[in-house]
């Protein structure tokens, strides 16, 4: 059977990239990017299968593999983890030329039992697809294969149990709840209440302008930690000058007036509450 125009171009188009990316696979040194390589390497697959007549292969393949178990596969790597510190020590001496010389040997057989292959002449899918390409394929499947299958599914069981072993950590000392971590924050006397909002809300409400506590005084805390080490914290200077210049325009002296920590401050003038005059004094 001789393929099509589309279906050459189709192959030369994606042989060079499943290629490229099968030389990633083995040369990449973060096990994320190998997975990704393989992630083309199937989406490529997928697209040959459907163009050699096997659509439900190709639907297979980007599901099962490259949506479900390669995406376990990314997930597996994220719980663990993955070093990527290189040790450049090696415990055995000389196991590189050692590789490399079986790297070759496996290299000059594979070309070897390629070259001397013979493959018959393509006569296409019409007759395995005659009941239907998923009806055919699980005829080959659990027909021909089941015992293959079996040991397959047996090995990917053994691989789910292997990663839920891996992932489990024994914990080695006793889980702190809420209550014990509130407990201690009050026994180090730590602050109880949630950090104060930054920004000076009557002037300015920005992330990089501290909170003024009750005596006008910044409170540093209110600022991300972040903008203060940048030194990107901006200063409260003007707005402490304005509080003094309307204190002045009041008549006072042009400093803001401060109580005492502990004392409560209001007006000294009368007030009038519904016709009656009433006179407020500073209570200590």
């Amino acid at each position: 059977m001789t393929p099509s125009t589309a279906e050459a171009v189709l192959f030369w188009v994606l042989a060079p990239i499943m290629v490229l990316a099968a030389l990633g696979l083995l040369l990449s040194r973060k096990a994320v990017h190998a997975a990704l390589c393989v992630i083309t390497i199937m989406i490529s697959l997928a697209f040959l299968y459907i163009a050699q007549e096997a659509p439900f292969l190709g639907v297979v393949q980007v599901v099962v593999y490259t949506g479900a178990v390669m995406m376990l596969f990314l997930f597996v790597l994220m719980l663990v983890g993955v070093d990527a510190s290189d040790s450049l020590v090696e415990t055995i001496r000389g196991q590189r030329w050692v590789g490399w010389i079986a790297a070759l040997g496996l290299m000059a057989v594979l070309t070897g039992v390629v070259g001397r292959a013979v493959y018959p002449d393509a006569v296409g899918l019409t007759e395995a697809n005659g009941p239907g390409n998923p009806v055919g394929v699980a005829r080959i499947i659990f027909g021909e294969h089941v015992f293959g299958l079996e040991v397959v599914g047996a090995l990917l069981v053994t691989a789910a149990l292997g990663a839920l072993v891996l992932t489990h950590r024994q914990r080695l000392k006793a889980v702190v709840k809420q209550p014990e971590r509130a407990a201690a924050r009050v026994a180090a006397g730590a602050r109880l209440t949630p950090l104060p909002a930054p920004g000076v809300f009557a002037g300015r409400n920005a992330m990089d302008v501290p909170a003024l506590d009750p005596q006008g005084r910044p409170i540093e805390e209110s600022v991300s930690r972040v903008l203060r080490i940048r030194g990107q914290q901006a200063s409260t200077t003007p707005y402490r000058a304005d509080a003094a210049a309307i204190a002045a325009a009041d008549g006072g002296d042009g400093a803001p007036v401060v109580a005492d920590p502990g004392s409560t401050t209001g007006p000294t003038s009368d007030v009038a509450l519904g016709g009656a005059s009433t006179r407020t004094e500073t209570q200590p």
